[in-house]
């Protein structure tokens, strides 16, 4: 008997209101728009749902996968033997007990958040306003953009970790640096919760603030091709962008998949790329990039298997 049988029997036994989808295909589920469907994939709508869920998939010998909008992911085009965990339903969101505090669930849209925080008349999240992963994927990467990373705002989270249960780590105890944080260096560890520290501000120049970064974003990014952002780390000392328009690379192709002409940073989907089309990509650009400058660069995407 496969896991996946023993898995169907233990949903249908303790969580049969959970929606749970066969042969999801991932493609549906990643802003690359490509990848082969998952086994099973499962949408949690309470923390204690993903708590349960998580201790099912260990005791049938799934490999659980949790994902949040899939914003920073490249899964491969045969398909996941995997149970994947879609978190988008976990979007508790709501005023923190402290004045000038927020906690949102993982699922919740990072623009979403930012949106809520200017309607509170807090300051602090502007930059998160066009990033289009959720509160899950932020912490696990830091994500930021324009001078600005959530380890700045965020003093705590809710981590579930499978052999200790639920723990309250601070700021600190999450361990941010450049797109990593303790979730990343612990992939097994599931951000349930984050919670963030703001400083009042007027609404009005707060929404301006976003305004003018999403216009920002628009006009130097191609954002209207699927992507998953910037595909490289900023490699110490220089922008990943700068060092593949200046070694020629603007416009490469491998299939459907093309370094923008926009915004060389950015590896898009023109339509009809696959897994192994983005990752072909990937390969040249590193290897023509390291030839020419010496510089390694390093993918922000997470290859998922």
């Amino acid at each position: 008997m496969d896991w996946v049988t023993r898995f169907d029997k233990q949903m249908e036994a303790c969580l049969p209101d959970v929606e749970l989808l066969r042969e999801e295909p991932m493609a549906r589920h990643c802003s690359f728009r490509v990848g082969g469907p998952a086994r099973r994939m499962a949408f949690p709508e309470r923390g204690e749902q993903l708590v349960l869920l998580l201790s099912i998939a260990r005791d049938c010998g799934a490999r659980p996968l949790v994902i949040g909008n899939g914003t920073n992911l490249l899964a491969p085009d045969g398909g996941l033997d995997r149970l994947v965990i879609g978190t988008e339903r976990l979007c508790r969101l709501e005023p923190g007990e402290e004045p000038g505090t927020i906690v949102a669930g993982c699922g919740v849209p990072l623009a979403r958040l930012a949106d809520f925080a200017c309607k509170q008349g807090l300051t602090g999240l502007e930059f998160a306003h066009g990033i289009p992963g959720t509160v899950g994927g932020g912490l696990y990467m830091n994500a930021g953009a324009y001078g600005g990373e959530l380890a700045q705002v965020v003093t705590g989270a809710s981590v579930l970790l499978p052999e200790e249960g639920v723990r309250e780590l601070t700021g600190e105890a999450l361990g941010f640096g450049y797109r990593k944080s303790f979730l990343s260096e612990h992939p097994e560890a599931v951000a349930l919760y984050g919670r963030f520290r703001l400083t009042p501000g007027d609404p009005e120049a707060i929404r301006a603030a976003m305004r003018d970064l999403l216009a920002r974003r628009r006009a130097s990014q191609p954002l209207e091709w699927p992507s998953a952002g910037s595909t490289f780390k900023r490699p110490e000392g220089h922008f990943a962008g700068t060092l593949i328009e200046q070694c020629g690379l603007k416009g490469r192709t491998v299939g459907g998949a093309q370094v923008s002409e926009k915004h060389a940073g950015f590896l898009i989907n023109r339509g009809g790329a696959t897994c192994a089309d983005i990752r072909e990509l990937i390969r040249q650009v590193q290897e023509v990039v390291f030839e020419k400058t010496g510089v390694r660069l390093e993918p922000e995407v997470r290859f998922v298997d």
